[in-house]
């Protein structure tokens, strides 16, 4: 299976959040945003689309194919 990257951890440290943080906001586990960050697994798209909208960033910037 193909893994994208991303930059989940650098935004999260831009935005002084811990991974619970992100995890509630986003409405999923610490330990998935552990897995997305460590390229262990990818976020379904309704994810993908939450996590854009808490950053503020385009998904494209958030992930990499």
């Amino acid at each position: 299976m193909f893994y994208m990257q991303n930059h989940l951890r650098e935004l999260r440290a831009r935005e002084k959040m811990t991974q619970d943080d992100l995890a509630r906001k986003a409405g999923v586990t610490r330990q998935t945003i552990l897995a997305i960050e460590n390229g262990k697994y990818n976020p379904s798209l309704e994810l993908a689309f939450k996590l854009s909208h808490i950053f503020k960033e385009p998904i494209e910037k958030i992930f990499e194919a």
